[in-house]
């Protein structure tokens, strides 16, 4: 997936998350101050991406920070989908 695509599937699962559309979220739109995620929601985000970008996400393995802004949470699941095709390139 190209950053682009990860910046889109960031914002439609916080859209399908938050039960509304998100229109405002930027790149550095902050996920807690600004759209009042919370830990259930965060989850719930987590899975939604899953879904929509085919990255897995392990919850222990992810860090406060990446959950920054919406360009943070995307370079995270840059750098798993990067580290997953490695993997899967052997």
């Amino acid at each position: 997936m190209t950053r682009e695509e990860i910046v889109t599937a960031v914002r439609n699962a916080l859209g399908a998350v938050l039960e509304r559309e998100v229109p405002e979220a930027t790149g550095e739109t902050r996920l807690f101050d600004e759209l009042h995620l919370d830990s259930t929601s965060v989850l719930e985000l987590l899975m939604a991406l899953e879904d929509s970008t085919g990255i897995e996400v392990d919850p222990e393995d992810i860090d406060m920070d990446d959950f920054a802004t919406v360009h943070t949470l995307a370079s995270y699941l840059e750098s798993q989908g990067a580290a997953r095709s490695a993997a899967e390139r052997g």
